[in-house]
């Protein structure tokens, strides 16, 4: 995102394995930075109104999906510069989309019905279910800055390490950021608050799934 990717990687060229995996380490922290992954996890903690402990549960779940999908997929790409072919790599990025307009959805929807102001009535959701939410963002993100950054080391054993680590970091990231997001929440004056900003969430996220998906399916421009 905005060359700084890049900027990290170069710290790596040419240096030992620690500095190699300190790399791997802060693209996996910067990788969950990307909107669509902040949107994802904000929508999907948003929707539920559970504490922050819960929110974290659920943002890890998440994180470990996704770095699930982004280690078996983006392996191949790390060792032998195998990708994805093209119309499923776009396909992939499209369902990234449809799951953010979804999750969207639901937190417009439990809005409507008033289930987010009353979380002792809610269906929560659960940590399978996150899971499998981010089994199928990751295959998304087999095609990002920081996987094609990884397949350029040379030793295929530092590879596949540095890959796992980009992996299991990014879900760290995620988990942490959507634990910060619940703890915000269980504050009662931010809750009364957040009751009334609810909509504009869901409605900015409904926004930038639809945008994402037309973007991967080259309808729009796209900045990802």
């Amino acid at each position: 995102m905005f060359g700084l990717d890049d900027s990290i990687a170069s710290l790596g060229d040419g240096t030992v394995f620690l500095v190699v995996a300190a790399v791997a380490i802060l693209l996996g922290l910067r990788h969950a930075t990307d909107p669509d992954h902040l949107t994802a996890v904000t929508t999907l903690v948003a929707g539920e109104r559970h504490d922050a402990r819960r929110a974290g549960r659920l943002g890890l779940a998440w994180g470990l999906g996704h770095a699930t999908s982004l280690f078996v997929f983006g392996l191949p790409v790390v060792l032998f510069r195998a990708y994805l072919p093209e119309p499923l790599q776009m396909g992939a990025e499209a369902a990234v989309g449809v799951l953010i307009v979804a999750l969207a959805l639901r937190l417009l929807v439990r809005w409507r019905r008033g289930r987010l102001a009353t979380p002792a009535h809610a269906t929560p959701r659960s940590t399978r279910q996150a899971f499998g939410i981010g089994l199928i963002h990751g295959m998304g993100g087999t095609a990002g800055v920081g996987v094609l950054l990884l397949a350029s080391i040379p030793d295929h054993a530092e590879a596949v390490v540095a890959m796992a680590l980009f992996a299991l970091f990014t879900a760290v990231s995620m988990a942490a950021a959507s634990t910060t997001f619940g703890v915000v929440l269980t504050r009662e004056a931010v809750a009364r608050r957040y009751l009334a900003v609810a909509p504009a969430i869901g409605a900015l996220s409904l926004a930038f799934g639809v945008w994402y998906m037309l973007g991967a399916l080259q309808a729009v421009p796209y900045a990802f």
